[in-house]
């Protein structure tokens, strides 16, 4: 059997998706939220007419202004009885079991099938912000490992008559029969959401679909393509549901006009703003519930936004005909869906059920036919490789007796908790630690000028500022990559740091061959160290400028000791 990397390119069976964060920019009045979740009802109906497939809906808390989507599963619910074809992506759950108990998620994904009559997809994921995992004491350290255990239960009790129960770190529960049960046998299609590479592969060994959150061009979505490809038909695979589901998604903001340059007015500053929130939850910005103002900053820089901050998203930002040319781009290299963003920052309801209608009648037309055959040409060629990895699959259990159940017993064994591990404890001393020096930093920091902040990060504190950031590297969070970074600090210092064999050396000067490349002023550098200052605006305001593996930017934090993005 020939592996998908060992084809060359072929035309996949596009499919195409909106995607809701449901934004609010500030400021906000009495009525700003019903209006935010009706006009997005009547953007969906008008999908549904004009022949989008799916519907993503997100699940994200506290992040006031970037999302005010907290419940997914009861706008979606909304969303099924005014529509007919369109599938219902639950995009993501939230699955840490603090967040969401993997009972509820099973019955909630269940009687969303059920009530939108087998239309559901189910997607997951761990949430990175520190706004969600603070607010709900999920450990950042160990959410991997949660999102794992969760949907092995849920995926558990979809299938089980009764679940068999659960007892794990994260998780204890005896057994039950989790009710209702899905439509759809032996149950929806599981999707994770991702933003890297890495992750990528990580849905391609658990036989997901992968849900890229990361605006990425035709190019690397080919690389991630081939390998999602390579991974879910290789041993490597061992699906996380009791059904394998081989799709990888890909996201972009969208607007369609006739015009490309009226395209670009109406949809930029909506992609911008997109990009902008994100980093602000993502990063080291402060956040002040009820009191920050995202819009307001925002607003500020964007005079120094300009084309600039929005090129990057500008790709989906035009007439009929070069989205036609776009996707087709996706598509030659093995994208499955083409997911778009149109309900973002200070976006016109109007301007969005326009450009739905154009997109329908202009440039869906231009993919569908020929569909069915391409989708048996798929099936065919990766049947051998699913029921390979279907057959490393644990099965579903069954009890050997029948379960009774007994109040005061389950109770005692449920609120039991194991003490945290000498490695879980290191890791809190660890955190705690870099977070003290980090506010310690910050107070140093704030007020001074560039002048002052380049004269303080002299020879001598640079070599100690790389050389520590050398040795907080972590292994475990580069993913296998091996290579040079180079860090060009305005006016004219370089330092490089390359990691090979798990190890990390710092040196002055530039690398031969660098995978990445950051330049930037000395002072905005000793900001970011500080958390007084976002990348992301850097980046915007064109003080940081990026060359290279643009994907690989966005963990160089946590490889070397930071948080994680997603």
């Amino acid at each position: 059997m020939l592996l998908w990397s060992e084809h060359a390119p072929s035309v996949q069976d596009v499919r195409f998706g909106i995607f809701y964060e449901h934004q609010l920019p500030r400021p906000w009045e009495r009525d700003s939220e019903q209006r935010l979740y009706a006009d997005a009802l009547e953007q969906i109906e008008i999908a549904d007419r004009v022949g989008f497939d799916y519907v993503w809906e997100v699940e994200h808390h506290f992040l006031e202004e970037y999302s005010h989507s907290s419940a997914p599963e009861v706008f979606l619910a909304a969303a099924s009885q005014r529509t007919s074809n369109i599938r219902l992506g639950h995009g993501i759950v939230q699955a840490p079991s603090p967040v969401n108990h993997p009972a509820r998620v099973a019955e909630r994904v269940a009687t969303l099938d059920l009530v939108s009559g087998g239309r559901v997809d189910f997607g997951t994921g761990e949430a990175s912000s520190a706004a969600e995992l603070g607010g709900f004491g999920v450990d950042r350290e160990r959410k991997r490992d949660m999102w794992q255990d969760s949907l092995d239960a849920v995926t558990r009790m979809f299938v089980e008559e009764p679940f068999a129960g659960w007892h794990s770190p994260y998780l204890r529960m005896p057994p039950r029969n989790v009710i209702p049960k899905t439509v759809q046998k032996p149950h929806p299609p599981l999707w994770v959401a991702c933003s890297r590479r890495e992750t990528i592969h990580l849905a391609a060994r658990n036989g997901i679909g992968a849900l890229s959150f990361a605006f990425v061009h035709p190019e690397d979505a080919g690389k991630w393509s081939r390998d999602y490809y390579r991974l879910l038909e290789s041993e490597e695979c061992v699906p996380a549901g009791f059904a394998v589901n081989a799709n990888l998604a890909i996201v972009l903001p969208m607007m369609c006009h006739e015009d490309p340059a009226e395209a670009r007015r109406r949809g930029g500053l909506g992609a911008a703003f997109f990009a902008y929130a994100l980093a602000h939850y993502y990063g080291p910005s402060k956040h002040t519930p009820g009191n920050s103002d995202i819009w307001r900053n925002f607003t500020k820089e964007r005079p120094r936004v300009g084309a600039q901050g929005t090129d990057p998203l500008a790709g989906a930002l035009g007439s009929p005909q070069q989205l036609i040319d776009l996707i087709a781009r996706y598509e030659a290299v093995g994208v499955d869906q083409m997911i778009f963003v149109l309900q973002a920052g200070p976006n016109r309801h109007e301007h969005i059920c326009e450009s739905l209608e154009l997109f329908g009648k202009k440039v869906l037309p231009a993919f569908t036919e020929g569909r069915e055959e391409r989708e048996r040409d798929k099936s065919s060629r990766l049947a051998p490789a699913i029921e390979a990895a279907l057959a490393r699959r644990s099965p579903a259990r069954t009890l050997s007796q029948p379960y009774v159940i007994d109040e005061a017993a389950e109770l005692a064994r449920v609120t039991h908790r194991p003490a945290p591990s000498p490695a879980d404890l290191l890791n809190g001393v660890r955190r705690r630690a870099r977070l003290a020096g980090q506010q310690f930093m910050g107070r140093l920091v704030a007020g001074r000028s560039d002048e002052d902040l380049a004269r303080w990060l002299g020879p001598r504190q640079q070599r100690v500022v790389f050389t520590l950031m050398a040795r907080s590297f972590r292994p475990d969070k580069a993913f296998g990559f091996e290579g040079a970074l180079e860090f060009r600090l305005l006016p004219r210092s370089t330092w490089t740091i390359g990691v090979r064999d798990g190890r990390a050396r710092a040196f002055q000067g530039r690398a031969r061959n660098p995978a990445l490349t950051l330049s930037l002023p000395a002072a905005d550098l000793v900001r970011i160290l500080a958390g007084t200052a976002n990348p992301a605006s850097l980046l915007m305001s064109g003080r940081l400028e990026i060359t290279g593996d643009v994907s690989l930017a966005s963990r160089v934090g946590e490889m070397f000791g930071g948080a994680s993005a997603y």
